[in-house]
């Protein structure tokens, strides 16, 4: 019985845990498209709240999730300018 309750423990954990990089995960790509919006009208941005962000993801442990690189202005310039020219 207590290693069906450790098991149902564990779950619980780990849904917690995917469900707060879920809403991190949302937000970081908020944060990219206010970015590359920002970039693409020529105006100044950073990329701090994104990977503030990233790093919270980074430190949630999941195993079946990749880490997420974090995002340079280059970056975020190079996409907003492949964005102008499709």
């Amino acid at each position: 019985m207590s290693v069906h309750k450790d098991l149902i423990k564990h779950a619980k954990n780990q849904n917690q845990s995917y469900q707060e990089f879920k809403a991190l995960d949302e937000l970081r790509e908020k944060y990219i498209e206010e970015a590359v919006e920002l970039c693409k009208q020529g105006k100044p941005f950073t990329t701090d709240k994104i990977n503030e962000v990233t790093n919270k993801m980074n430190r949630i442990n999941l195993r079946i999730i990749s880490l997420r690189k974090n995002v340079t202005t280059e970056m975020v310039q190079e996409y907003a300018n492949s964005l102008k020219n499709k």
